[in-house]
């Protein structure tokens, strides 16, 4: 396995987001050094931009502690799959991508070998688990910090650090116009148009989906609206489409299921009910108002209760360090109080106004577009192939 002639860099992204974002760094890897060969975890986009995957756990993507379980035996798997190329081949350097659970070990095993480690997107120290900074610092040798505020965190604990910009800002179609969504989608400019997006994942749209389209029926009642679901490629459509009802009976509204053009469906709306996660942050860079909401297991709501120590759930509110979009979470979820805030922001104008206020103050410190040839060009200084 191992070829002494060509240098190799090992990745590993566990989830759909960081198959994303490993698949912008690799190709800013490859063209800033084309002989340097890729290897590694991740999914099809990484596999696409030039990466050898040795394994692929993107499509078993899960939410919470209790549901994690039922992974545990494939993750081993990936694990020593992982350890056992290290060891064969011997890296220039380890790249690891978010998932810390899975990562941190791996990262033990590169550093124990002398092979160095850069966390690319790193897990969310600053929120929760702070205790595992002391990991971060014997693991890491350096840290390609995403959010402004982290690098003064991650400096303050002695893990070297750069920031190098949100990896968003590298896909998302940031000059995207509301008509210009619109127009491609088939949409009149004119009509009020309300975005559902329910989440990536089966349990996600399972426990907020009722809710959503609950408020969909309140809100269609009120005025004639348009509502388009985004679809994610990671979801069943038959498992979406059975909580859609039939329009026409029992008030159910016509809601459009768009697949595979979930940016489009961002900009067009004028307003978003969403799931908690990197869809907000996404919204909230193209400039949209929201709802921001999400239920997980008690038994991880229990876990989260002990340990988190920020205030919100949404990454706009936790970048901007304050409460910008309303949340609504757990057992406060319900249609009548979906349907008021989004009520709210369609009716208010100032309600809008202060949210993509500060969406833009949001999007001005993250950084700007290049964030993958930057954090390309320190892996390959940290690797010494640069």
């Amino acid at each position: 396995m191992t070829n002494d002639r060509t240098p190799s860099i090992m990745l590993s992204a566990g989830e759909v987001s960081g198959d994303l974002h490993g698949s912008t760094l690799c190709r800013s890897m490859q063209a800033l050094r084309p002989d340097v060969r890729l290897v590694g975890m991740g999914g099809a986009r990484m596999a696409a931009a030039g990466m050898e995957v040795l394994v692929d756990p993107t499509h078993e993507a899960v939410v919470g502690t209790s549901e994690a379980l039922g992974r545990i035996p494939a993750l081993y798997r990936a694990y020593r799959t992982l350890v056992k190329r290290l060891r064969e081949e011997a890296p220039r350097a380890l790249v690891v991508i978010d998932f810390p659970d899975f990562n941190l070990q791996l990262a033990r095993q590169a550093r124990q070998a002398g092979i160095p480690v850069l966390y690319f997107i790193p897990p969310q120290l600053w929120a929760w688990r702070r205790g595992r900074m002391r990991q971060m610092a014997r693991r890491v040798s350096r840290v390609l910090a995403v959010l402004p505020f982290e690098r003064e965190l991650y400096e303050s604990a002695g893990v070297p650090v750069e920031f190098v910009g949100h990896p968003l800002l590298d896909v998302l179609p940031l000059d995207l116009s509301r008509d210009e969504a619109r127009r491609r989608l088939g949409l009149d400019p004119s009509e009020v148009v309300v975005g559902l997006l329910p989440g990536s994942r089966r349990e996600e749209v399972a426990r907020l989906l009722p809710a959503m389209m609950g408020a969909a029926r309140r809100l269609a009642s009120a005025d004639a609206r348009r509502f388009l679901l985004a679809l994610a490629p990671t979801v069943d459509r038959a498992a979406v489409a059975r909580h859609l009802g039939t329009p026409g009976t029992d008030r159910a509204p016509r809601v459009d299921l768009v697949q595979g053009r979930t940016y489009e469906v961002m900009a067009a709306a004028d307003v978003h009910i969403i799931a908690s996660g990197t869809a907000t942050l996404e919204a909230a860079l193209l400039g949209v108002p929201m709802v921001l909401c999400y239920r997980v297991s008690r038994i991880t709501e229990g876990v989260v209760r002990m340990l988190v120590r920020v205030p919100w759930a949404g990454l706009p509110n936790i970048i901007a360090g304050r409460a910008i979009v309303p949340e609504i979470l757990q057992d406060e979820i319900s249609p009548e109080r979906l349907a008021a805030e989004v009520s709210k922001l369609l009716e208010d104008p100032l309600a809008g106004t202060a949210q993509r206020a500060a969406f833009k103050d949001l999007r001005a410190s993250l950084g700007e577009p290049g964030v993958a040839r930057r954090a390309a060009a320190a892996v390959l200084h940290e690797a010494r192939l640069a």
